[in-house]
């Protein structure tokens, strides 16, 4: 007689990461009721990773090799699945079956030529009222290109679109995101220039909405998907590079500083003009900048989980009202690397980069690039995080988590 499976070890939910490998794979998970993973199988995606190597700053190997987010997405329903691939950009899409397994369906070309060891797709945004899926690139001018999807099959269209100005003719962005009403497409501003060398060989950056504050572009949408003139917004800190909405409140949302160390409530108002209160500080007695990147926010929409990627850590804030507080600064233990990555304050880190809050808020997964590792985490009500299970993954190449 077959034994009944333990509460803690039945499947509550799937999560997929991308592997970035040369020959890109999605890795699913299965996610069990005790926060632990299983991996279920790797699909390829058909398309090409940028591996190890970083194609935004040219370092030969080093995590977060893109500088961007949602380069892993689920569509609403979790019946579609879509992924960059940033080495050759292309997106991938699958089918989800009923049990979490999936299936190609297509990959198409974002229709921008790779100059180089790799291309920069690396940011997705889903719009089902238009069947439109968005694909932002790091470098430009062609930043954002556009498909038509149908049944899960891609036709890109003629359109281009760039976060560039007159006089920012370089810029690089990190993510795109939709305004929960669809009418909107956020995009957050890391440099304004392309990461270059001083004469000294130390990083020559140029980060953007310091002080020109434009770091946040704001595309209105019209029914079919197609993206107006680009509204040029304060982000409200330096280096903007993750936009979080915050459920049942619509129009607002966080945004995260990778040079401001810190985030903020923003707003978002009907003709695409943002607001935002004052950045909320981490501790930075270790160095700055922090590059606190990724974010989590929870699905009651009280708490807010912050990845330090200077740090190797991860920061919870208190979302009450119109007021942000830390409550835990760092919620993790700090997670060493391999010691061959230095962030950009010369520390030593893990790299980690992209994150994921399940949909009770009770588990956190975050990836650290550096550290080989995908680690579970239990979300204690101090904002604390305990750790679960770890789960071996490539080295410096992964990105994106989506699940359900």
């Amino acid at each position: 007689m077959q034994q009944p499976t333990p509460t803690s070890a039945k499947v509550v939910g799937h999560l997929y990461m991308q592997s970035n490998t040369i020959a890109n794979e999605i890795v699913h998970f299965a996610r069990r009721a005790d926060g632990t993973l299983a991996e279920v199988e790797r699909v390829a995606t058909g398309g090409a990773g940028s591996g190890v190597f970083k194609p935004v700053s040219g370092q030969a190997s080093a995590p977060n090799a893109f500088e961007g987010a949602g380069s892993v997405i689920l569509a609403p329903g979790n019946k579609l699945l879509f992924a960059t691939n940033g080495g050759d950009n292309t997106v991938s899409s699958f089918r989800v079956a009923a049990g979490g397994r999936l299936t190609l369906l297509d990959r198409q070309s974002t229709g921008e030529p790779v100059t180089g060891k790799s291309g920069t797709a690396k940011s997705l945004a889903y719009s089902p009222a238009s069947h439109t899926l968005f694909v932002l690139h790091a470098f430009g001018p062609n930043h954002i290109r556009a498909f038509s999807e149908k049944a899960g099959k891609l036709t890109l269209r003629d359109a281009r679109y760039s976060v560039n100005n007159a006089t920012k003719t370089d810029r690089i962005p990190t993510q795109l995101v939709l305004s929960p009403d669809q009418k909107f497409l956020l995009v957050d501003i890391l440099f304004d220039f392309r990461p270059a060398e001083n004469a000294d060989g130390s990083a020559k950056l140029v980060v953007a909405n310091a002080p020109d504050k434009d770091g946040l572009v704001v595309f209105p949408i019209d029914s079919r998907g197609a993206l107006r003139e680009p509204i040029f917004n304060d982000a409200g800190g330096a280096g903007p590079f993750y936009i979080g909405f915050v459920k049942g409140r619509p129009g607002t949302f966080i945004n995260g500083y990778a040079v401001s160390d810190g985030i903020a409530i923003s707003h978002i108002d009907a003709k695409g003009h943002v607001t935002s209160g004052a950045a909320v500080q981490i501790n930075t007695a270790a160095g700055k900048p922090s590059e606190l990147c990724w974010l989590a926010i929870s699905a009651d929409g009280k708490r807010v989980y912050a990845t330090n990627f200077g740090y190797g850590s991860l920061t919870s804030f208190a979302l009450d009202g119109a007021t942000l507080r830390i409550l835990k600064d760092p919620a993790n233990d700090p997670i060493p690397g391999d010691g061959t990555f230095r962030a950009v304050n010369g520390l030593v880190s893990s790299g980690p980069s992209d994150s994921w809050l399940s949909p009770d808020d009770a588990f956190l997964y975050q990836i650290f690039g550096n550290a080989s590792t995908l680690i579970a985490y239990r979300v204690a009500k101090n904002g604390s995080l305990a750790e679960v299970s770890r789960h071996p993954i490539a080295y410096n190449s992964p990105q994106g988590l989506a699940g359900f």
